[in-house]
């Protein structure tokens, strides 16, 4: 993966910022809207510097969380009535785009 910029984590952590309570957003869309080339830096961003952020809000483009967060994320999702079935969010329902 090419050098990630600060100028690149600030503009995910902007956006990330700005996901209403009770919506998602997918890696992709993110990754668009910063102008980056692939989802997979939004990842890796959302990996490394986004503990103080809506991190549960940022979800794949399946609607399935991550296995390693899935409970912790479907919980706090459903606290903001984002609710999912059998374990998926139903993006067309709540998804939020920039």
């Amino acid at each position: 993966m090419a050098a990630i910029t600060d100028e690149q984590v600030e503009a995910v952590r902007a956006l990330v910022a700005q996901i209403p309570p009770g919506s998602v957003t997918t890696y992709g869309d993110l990754a668009d809207a910063a102008g980056l080339s692939s989802p997979r830096i939004v990842g890796w961003i959302m990996r490394t510097d986004s503990s103080d952020l809506p991190w549960h809000r940022v979800i794949s483009a399946s609607g399935r969380p991550a296995p390693h967060l899935a409970t912790r994320q479907l919980e706090l999702l459903r606290a903001e009535g984002v609710l999912a079935i059998d374990g998926r969010v139903r993006m067309a329902e709540v998804r939020h785009t920039f």
